[in-house]
């Protein structure tokens, strides 16, 4: 056990709650200050450093030998990316570095459960806009709330039409007409979809994401999936471990269910051996 400023997970926020505060579940001056107050009040040393001593006395029902680690925080800088050569694209892989230090991917448990759910959603890195070329038939069937009666017939093999039908008055979009369902449609790894959540994500990156939806796909494939897992809180997860109940947790996050839960393990299990 060893947590300190800097560090992140769950422990950190079981941390945060016994000491009064705001269970953000990352470890910074606030925290390390309650934490030597607290080590002050109870005859310890006040570095405000959590180790076994001062986790044992602070959560004396909970023994330290059955509890695990958090991993251990590390710069992007310090991942070993030249490792993932050939296996992940190197325009990918040139986009780590800036993307985790901006959405908190700081250590290697988090960054392969995000490579190996990025690289299933988007068909090994390859998809980076959705596909909404459906026949009357497919329309149906995906989205039959969308297309009663013999609706989806004219709409069938009109992916523009098709988008701003099924995503209208919805996601912050605008009506059918406003066609927002086409502009602001899934792009990224993890497909960002509606108006609103390329609002929220535009507050994160340099350009007009709002005006030029298309640099979702083009320039921040990744950026806007990683944004996903930290406003979602994604990491808290991640951090539990390399199981194959991890990813699958990480999976039901990502996907609403386990499909696909197979090739993202083999990916993660690649990505994470490597990266080690």
């Amino acid at each position: 056990m060893l947590l300190k400023n800097g560090s992140t997970g769950e422990d950190v926020k079981k941390l945060q709650e016994k000491l009064g505060l705001a269970a953000d579940g990352a470890f910074g001056p606030v925290t390390e200050a309650k934490v030597k107050a607290w080590q002050a009040s109870n005859g310890l040393t006040a570095d405000g450093v959590v180790g076994d001593g001062t986790w044992t006395k602070m959560f004396s029902s909970a023994p330290v030998a059955a509890r695990v680690a958090a991993p251990v925080v590390i710069h992007p800088s310090a991942f070993k990316l030249e490792a993932l050569r050939g296996h992940i694209p190197d325009a990918v892989i040139a986009q780590i570095p800036d993307t985790a230090v901006k959405f908190n991917i700081t250590n290697t448990l988090r960054l392969a459960h995000f490579l190996s759910q990025c690289g299933h959603e988007s068909g090994n890195f390859k998809a980076v806009s959705e596909n909404l070329n459906y026949t009357a038939a497919g329309l149906k069937k995906i989205f039959p709330r969308y297309f009663p009666g013999n609706l989806s017939e004219s709409y069938s093999r009109n992916p523009e039409k098709i988008a701003n039908k099924v995503y209208a008055s919805r996601m912050g979009n605008g009506d059918e007409a406003s066609g927002d369902g086409w502009k602001y449609k899934g792009a990224g790894f993890i497909q960002l979809t509606g108006k609103a959540n390329h609002q929220a994500f535009d507050k994160f990156v340099e350009d007009d994401i709002l005006a030029n939806p298309s640099l979702v796909a083009t320039k921040y494939p990744l950026a806007s999936a990683a944004w996903f897992f930290d406003s979602n809180k994604l990491w808290g997860i991640c951090d539990k471990g390399a199981d194959k109940s991890v990813v699958q947790a990480v999976t039901k996050r990502v996907n609403g269910g386990l499909i696909g839960i197979e090739d993202r393990w083999k990916h993660f299990q690649e990505y994470y051996n490597l990266l080690k």
